[in-house]
């Protein structure tokens, strides 16, 4: 299964209770479905680079957060369908960072040469 990063970019000022339920759906949906999550990201809430549109609302700031996980390409189209009619989802994207094992094990940006 190829190693995938869920970048998402969340509505700002969102309840704790609203961003566990966001989470929790996007890990569900790759464990559901035989995939492996391997662990989130919070990366705070901050200013967007420019004012978004999106479910008929604009944004100027909102929470990011990662999500990496292994999953077919199946699963990475459901979830992409999910958070994207998902009304507390600004933005997204998902980024293949390796299919074979040895990409996968030695991550470029998780090494550290000395």
């Amino acid at each position: 299964m190829p190693f995938y990063e869920l970048v998402c970019i969340a509505r700002a000022r969102l309840t704790p209770a609203h961003l566990s339920e966001v989470l929790r759906t996007s890990a569900r949906t790759v464990l559901d479905r035989g995939g492996v999550v391997r662990g989130f990201q919070n990366l705070g809430e901050r200013e967007l680079p420019y004012r978004m549109k999106r479910h008929q609302m604009y944004h100027t700031r909102g929470r990011y957060w990662l999500m990496h996980f292994d999953a077919n390409p199946a699963t990475v189209n459901e979830l992409a369908e999910r958070l994207r009619v998902d009304t507390r989802v600004v933005r997204h994207t998902m980024i293949k960072l390796g299919d074979r094992l040895d990409s996968v094990i030695a991550r470029p940006d998780k090494t550290h040469l000395m």
